[in-house]
């Protein structure tokens, strides 16, 4: 049995780490290109849809085995899974609930560590007289390991160890005394800084035009992402889209929302907690994070610009050249705002990321709060040192791939398997009910029990066999033509194929260009031995929980 004795320091508390883990760096840097990405407005009904049918349901899911695995003294998916299901199969399905995190973790906290820096480029006035291009090479020298931008040798490592330590020591101090404590601070600061960076967007008008971007205005951008388009609802790729936004914004099928909620006592509400949680989250997302990035992009640059530069890297190539329209002091002060904002989005979560392997190893290897906070520290500073040292390699985008999309498919489709049909919707209706500060909707029982898991299964279906630019009817009529299905390749078979990258190979003229690519395919499949190695450690931990465990007599 644990001997954990931690519990939340207060109800406030919970909410804003739960909301803090939810509200990460996807709120202001994926959700907004994924909009535009998806025709504005036309992404914002299937959102929100995902959010009704999958995002809420999948809350009072992990919330609600969470509670219940931590009544047993679990406090990981992998014997939270165990506790639920009483089937040895389950628990090692639950090793995606501590590796995905880890994964995760080990590069996440590198964009993480990029804030930190920018903050310290901003107060530094580095950006100050640079052109947006300078501005973008200043990013692509950041991350290229041997270019330095302040003359501190390896300056992407060394921030991204600081960022590390930090997160670990914060782990260190436990739940009340360290995350709660940080979320109480970087919450409100967040939201301080989201609001100012907001109502500058909101007002800026048309009054960044200039005769190169005449047609530039902030009131285009946010017409263009609120402006609803039905025509949307006929579109499988936008609905595939609107809904792996959500598992991003919400943190879902990962594990950390398990671990979180085992450390709350057994009578105490969750239904109302997870909705206050949820529902920030959303606040943060929809109204600050779409009123950020592209307003003040569309303001200076124009929406046409916006439609075909719309990136992840808008926020660190292009804003801190905006903000300089501004004059010295706002331009510092928005600067250390915007990235003082990411800074707090990113660490709020990665502590999270942290929780489920902590509450493993103290659960079944006695570790200490320290020891193990410090395990954690070690163990994505190796797996993450990679995607820091190879960046350009596509390391990085691996690990967010595997880690950070289909992992979190594959686990939530599991999860939501395991509460309606394995435990039992009716048990675990009573789970989530009991305690409730609210009036659960009786109508989210069948769609916890039938839509969920149907959406969820229609999104793995879609990333597995997506089709050549998200064209599904031509798809169709191509494979009952006799032609076949044309796969894209950015699919789940064409990208363990490695199709795409091959294409390029074969398609170079260059010796050079051939040389780096075959350089990237090597550090590519070097990145998934280790992710696979990682996991199937995992399960061996796991295996040896298991045998500790018969040997005390406690399955």
């Amino acid at each position: 049995m644990s001997q954990q004795k931690e519990n939340w320091g207060s109800r406030v508390g919970l909410v804003l780490a739960m909301a803090g883990n939810a509200v990460g760096l996807g709120n202001f840097l994926r959700f907004p290109v994924q909009a535009v990405n998806n025709g504005g407005g036309a992404f914002i009904i299937p959102y929100l849809v995902s959010f009704l049918v999958m995002g809420i349901p999948l809350l009072w899911i992990e919330w609600s085995m969470g509670r219940f695995g931590g009544k047993a003294g679990n406090h990981s998916t992998p014997y939270i899974l165990d506790t639920m299901t009483r089937n040895r199969f389950w628990k090692y399905f639950g090793v995606f609930g501590i590796w995905t995190n880890l994964a995760v973790a080990a590069y996440y906290c590198y964009i993480e560590s990029w804030t930190m820096s920018y903050v310290f480029h901003s107060i530094m006035r580095t950006f100050d007289g640079m052109t947006q291009s300078q501005v973008a090479q200043f990013f692509t020298d950041y991350v290229t390991i041997g270019t330095s931008t302040t003359g501190i040798p390896f300056e992407a490592p060394i921030f991204y160890i600081l960022c590390l330590l930090l997160n670990t020591w914060i782990l260190s101090k436990g739940l009340s005394g360290g995350i709660e404590r940080t979320a109480k601070i970087g919450m409100p600061l967040l939201l301080l800084f989201g609001l100012f960076l907001a109502i500058r967007g909101i007002t800026l008008g048309e009054s960044g035009a200039t005769a190169e971007h005449p047609d530039a205005s902030a009131w285009a951008g946010l017409n263009f992402l609120w402006n609803p388009q039905f025509d949307s609802l006929t579109n499988p790729s936008v609905w595939l889209a609107a809904a792996g936004q959500i598992f991003f914004t919400c943190s879902v099928g990962m594990g950390t929302i398990h671990c979180y909620a085992a450390y709350v006592k057994p009578k105490d509400d969750i239904a109302l907690n997870s909705m206050a949680a949820g529902w920030m989250n959303e606040f943060v997302e929809v109204v600050l994070g779409s009123c950020v990035v592209i307003p003040i992009a569309a303001g200076y640059l124009g929406l046409d610009w916006v439609r075909e530069n719309a990136s992840f890297g808008m926020a660190f190539q292009t804003m801190p050249f905006l903000f300089e329209n501004w004059g010295p002091f706002l331009a510092t002060l928005a600067g250390v705002f915007w990235f003082g904002l990411l800074f707090f989005a990113g660490i709020t979560s990665s502590l999270a990321m942290g929780t489920p392997w902590m509450g493993f190893m103290r659960d079944e290897f006695n570790f200490s709060r320290e020891k193990a906070a410090w395990s954690f520290g070690m163990v994505v500073l190796v797996l993450g040192m990679p995607t820091v040292l190879f960046y350009n390699y596509g390391v990085f985008g691996e690990y967010d791939y595997w880690a950070g999309t289909v992992s979190l498919v594959v686990f939530a489709l599991a999860e939501s398997i395991i509460f309606s049909w394995i435990y039992g919707i009716d048990k675990g209706w009573a789970e989530l009910k009991r305690g409730a500060d609210m009036k659960v909707p009786e109508f989210y029982k069948p769609i916890l029990k039938y839509v969920t898991p149907t959406f969820l299964l229609f999104v793995f279906i879609g990333s597995v066999f997506s089709p050549v630019g998200g064209d599904w009817m031509g798809a169709l009529q191509s494979l009952f033509s006799g032609s076949g299905w044309p796969l894209d390749n950015g699919s789940l078979i064409n990208q363990v194929m490695n199709i795409g990258l091959k294409e390029q190979i074969a398609a170079a003229t260059d010796a050079t260009t051939r040389t780096n690519l075959e350089d990237q395919l090597m550090f590519i499949s070097g990145s998934r031995i280790l992710l696979v190695v990682v996991f199937a450690s995992i399960c061996g931990l796991v295996y040896v929980a298991y045998r500790r465990r018969m040997k005390e007599g406690r399955v």
